[in-house]
């Protein structure tokens, strides 16, 4: 059996697994950057960006909250499952593919997930900004799975790939200035030039392909 095959067999059992148990695998504070990947229709399992928003207290009393925004793949697939699995990877590539194509998969782990938690998730809140719609959602461990442990490392073309996919979602929307957007791209590119690595630079080519920047 392949490791990520292992990873799919573990994110599959769960039957022994007590809810109340669980906790996050990571420490949350702000809001941490995840893929999440939710089962659709097709039985294909979606891959999207979630900023996670970290609670201030215990997190029964104040849980972990997500926003989808517009109609998307996740925002149907929350209400239809009521479930998904949160990721965690640094692989840039992982992050422009999920935020800027439709990116979808046979298994639920991502092969460069470091760690991974099934979360229940529960609507409580909605509204509109602009002309978006957004809803709120509340995410609660089921069970999670650390799969790899590295050292951390600061990494600058990282932290820029990220910022594009956020920019570069905005593109086409009107309540942003499409002028700003395109001058924050070519600076995040600037940077991953400069600073990046060889999968970074990777990454920044799918943004530019995805949002014909």
């Amino acid at each position: 059996m392949t490791e990520h095959s292992d990873r799919v067999a573990n994110a599959s059992t769960n039957a022994s697994v007590d809810p109340d148990t669980v906790e996050w695998p990571v420490s949350l504070a702000g809001v941490t950057e995840s893929i999440v990947t939710t089962l659709g229709p097709n039985d294909r399992w979606n891959a999207a960006p979630l900023g996670l928003f970290a609670g201030d207290g215990d997190e029964n009393d104040d849980p972990v909250t997500a926003k989808t925004w517009g109609n998307t793949r996740t925002r149907r697939n929350f209400h239809r499952q009521g479930e998904g699995y949160v990721q965690f990877t640094v692989d840039p590539v992982a992050f422009a593919d999920a935020a800027l194509s439709i990116s979808e998969f046979d298994e639920p782990i991502l092969e460069s997930a470091n760690a991974w938690v099934r979360v229940a998730v529960e609507q409580v809140d909605s509204g509109t900004e602009g002309e978006t719609e957004w809803e709120e959602w509340t995410l609660r461990p089921l069970e999670a799975n650390v799969v790899a442990e590295t050292v951390p490392t600061i990494d600058r073309g990282f932290g820029a790939v990220i910022e594009a996919t956020v920019a570069a979602s905005r593109l086409g929307v009107p309540a942003y200035d499409q002028d700003a957007l395109r001058e924050r791209l070519e600076y995040y590119a600037s940077v991953v030039d400069r600073a990046g690595s060889e999968r970074e630079r990777e990454a920044l080519e799918r943004v530019r392909d995805h949002a014909e920047w």
